[in-house]
């Protein structure tokens, strides 16, 4: 279900979603290593390219960690990607940065990503849904970490906050940081036993071959409160088929490329859903905070 043109991967959407990995920076192991770049990820508009430097001119927002907004030059990792972009194109990407002393050098972008094509010559065969508040959610099939088969349908009548993960993600911004999240909302809620009795946490890998029940099971012992009588009660770590996998990305607007050692690229997405089945609250981003979210728990189950 994935769309490629070459190597760039068009999503057309109607809004944008912060795509990129935050990596780790690697430790040199003899004199002759070197550190792996610092991974940032960055959305902006294509001002203009240069076919002649290999190079597209950027208006991007702030890069947490890095730089303010501005507008400049950077070079493609791939340069053949470069006449896939155009004018006007808003696009997401991974920014590659070597750091020396002085700072940040040898700036690059893989993973590009065309959220809002300028020309309007281009059809994707697959488009992905902007989840959206009051969009019904579709009855997806899971299998979780009890091997049991569960279905959203059976959490009607509660507040449902769903996020995407898989269990072998090693950059600490991203699945790691959503399970923590989602660690902390739970402990939030279990001080509140009536609100508790209405809520349900899903965390949801895209990773299915992989992350089986019993993978899930012991990935999500790290996280689920060892106060509670029965530890998955209110949290379930579940997975689709792979059959179902492509719909539910393209339903939650998930973007997932696979990498080198099993590692993927990929967006990220979490939902809070209503008692009634219906998005309360999209984040596509990893810069949501556990008081944001429990505010729209309150609200939905009031």
């Amino acid at each position: 279900m994935r769309i490629r043109s070459s190597s760039v991967m068009l999503l057309l959407a109607m809004t944008a979603i912060a795509f990129g990995v935050s990596g780790c920076r690697g430790t040199a192991n003899s004199p002759a290593a070197k550190a792996a770049p610092q991974q940032y990820p960055v959305r902006g508009i294509v001002v203009s390219t240069d076919s002649a430097s290999g190079e597209v001119l950027l208006k991007h927002d702030a890069i947490p960690g890095l730089m303010p907004p501005m507008t400049m030059s950077y070079r493609l990792e791939d340069p053949s990607a470069l006449s896939e972009l155009h004018p006007g194109d808003l696009i997401t990407a991974t920014l590659l940065a070597d750091h020396d002393a002085a700072g940040p050098i040898n700036l690059r972008l893989k993973n590009i990503v065309v959220i809002a094509q300028a020309r309007p010559d281009y059809k994707p065969k697959v488009q992905y849904h902007v989840p959206a508040k009051g969009d019904a959610v579709p009855n997806f099939t899971l299998l979780n970490q009890s091997d049991r088969k569960i279905s959203l349908q059976q959490f009607r009548g509660k507040v449902v906050v769903m996020t995407f993960i898989y269990t072998r993600c090693p950059f600490p911004e991203y699945c790691l940081r959503m399970s923590s999240n989602f660690a902390e909302i739970d402990k939030t809620l279990q001080a509140d036993p009536a609100l508790y009795s209405k809520t349900h946490l899903l965390s949801v890998s895209f990773d299915p071959t992989y992350d089986t029940p019993k993978v899930l099971r012991n990935y999500g012992s790290a996280y689920v409160s060892s106060n509670a009588k029965e530890p998955f009660q209110h949290w379930d770590f579940a997975a689709p088929s792979v059959a179902d996998l492509p719909k539910m990305e393209q339903f939650f607007e998930v973007g997932v490329t696979p990498g080198e050692n099993g590692i993927l690229q990929h967006s990220l997405s979490t939902v809070v859903i209503g008692e009634d089945g219906k998005i309360v609250a999209f984040y596509s981003t990893n810069d949501w905070t556990t008081a944001e979210v429990l505010a729209q728990i309150h609200r939905a189950a009031a």
